[in-house]
């Protein structure tokens, strides 16, 4: 698998523009990556040092249209901390401002 299917997205909420200030960034990514291919994905796309990497997989919530139900997708998050002496990542660095 290649770097940029493994990271699908940036996920962009409240709760993690306030983790930008502590170099933790959190992603949507491939439901069949591990933290390994995350973190050295994380790497190559935006040329930063990774110290770990936190999954959490997330079950489609039931939504109901009438008598007609379904499920919205399953989502695989990933939370993804650097090093101290690394340097930032330059897309969430005009966000948090």
């Amino acid at each position: 698998m290649e770097a940029r299917d493994i990271i699908i997205k940036p996920i962009l909420t409240e709760k993690s523009y306030d983790d930008i200030a502590n170099k933790k960034y959190t992603f949507v990514v491939n439901k069949n990556a591990n933290k390994t291919q995350i973190g050295k994905a994380v790497e190559e796309i935006f040329g930063v040092k990774v110290k770990k990497v936190n999954t959490l997989r997330q079950i489609g919530k039931v939504k109901r249209q009438g008598y007609t139900s379904g499920r919205k997708p399953e989502v695989k998050k990933a939370f993804v901390t650097l090093k101290r002496d690394s340097k930032t990542i330059e897309f969430f660095d005009s966000l948090s401002q």
